[in-house]
């Protein structure tokens, strides 16, 4: 007599076979659960943040992901910019920072 296996389970012989393809189907639902939960949306924001770095110029008024706000004074080829805070300050960010471009006037407004 075991004391950590009892006679029943001992002795059936082993566990019932299920279906092979049962562990396929699985996998290939949570792959498509995997894809439409996480990387679709990814890519969707990643192409979207692509298209804004794009449109940005001269003179829009743009908002960081470090919080400033400031007009874009010049656009670099190398992917800078070069943001105005205000009448003395200029601050070169790299363009991934920019986390919208904000509405002509917001500046004033604030």
């Amino acid at each position: 007599m075991s004391l950590f296996i009892s006679e029943a389970v001992a002795s059936a012989g082993g566990q019932a076979q299920g279906n092979p393809y049962s562990l396929i189907i699985m996998l290939v639902v949570f792959g498509l659960i995997f894809y439409f939960m996480i990387l679709r949306p990814q890519q969707k924001r990643a192409k979207e943040h692509k298209k804004l770095m794009n449109s940005i110029a001269k003179g829009d008024e743009v908002l960081t992901t470090a919080g400033l706000i400031g007009r874009v004074t010049k656009v670099s080829e190398t992917g800078y910019i070069v943001v105005a805070l205000n009448d003395t300050n200029e601050v070169t960010i790299k363009g991934d920072f920019v986390a919208a471009v904000l509405p002509k006037g917001t500046i004033k407004s604030i």
